[in-house]
């Protein structure tokens, strides 16, 4: 009875790891993710991530309504997108921006329960103070009130950007 319950657990622990290996080495070409991110007001949201939050625009494109509809994006309607990044460099995570110039068609959470979906970002800073100070001069709430200690010298701060995406700010002061 005892090896085969061993057997059983040798046998459950290997399908339980089979299960959460990654995909086979080298499958990516590229270990960035790329997030673009529908927002009603492009300009009001380009000014968001990179007065407020210190984002970088690093370019922009196109896709027109025919290409954009062959690719299953849209349903015919172009896309302009704009680009911002971290840091200007080619290891840097795209975030990118487009707008069709519509209202959402739901509300703007209040917590990340709210709605299903991506509903926030992380973004690790050197120094919260000089975000904060920009923060609080363009009048925007800080969720969590205050910076929280998560240990280890790192603060934690929640704001949302104008469309309601959930953005957590994690650093020193």
């Amino acid at each position: 009875m005892k090896k085969l319950l061993v057997s059983i657990v040798f046998i459950a622990f290997g399908v339980a790891s089979h299960a959460q290996k990654s995909p086979v080495p080298g499958e990516f070409s590229n270990p960035t993710i790329f997030v673009g991110s529908v927002v009603t007001d492009l300009a009001k949201s380009v000014d968001f991530y990179t007065n407020i939050i210190g984002m970088t625009k690093t370019g922009e494109f196109s896709v027109d309504g025919t290409k954009a509809k062959e690719l299953g994006l849209t349903d015919g309607r172009s896309i302009d997108v704009t680009v911002l990044k971290l840091e200007d460099s080619p290891q840097a995570n795209e975030w990118k921006l487009m707008s069709f110039g519509t209202k959402p068609g739901h509300k703007k959470p209040n917590y990340l329960h709210d709605d299903t979906g991506m509903q926030y970002i992380t973004i690790l800073v050197n120094h919260l103070e000089p975000i904060m100070k920009r923060i609080e001069k363009n009048n925007i709430k800080i969720l969590s009130g205050k910076p929280s200690d998560l240990g280890e010298g790192r603060l934690f701060i929640l704001v949302q950007d104008p469309d309601g995406t959930f953005i957590e700010l994690i650093g020193a002061m």
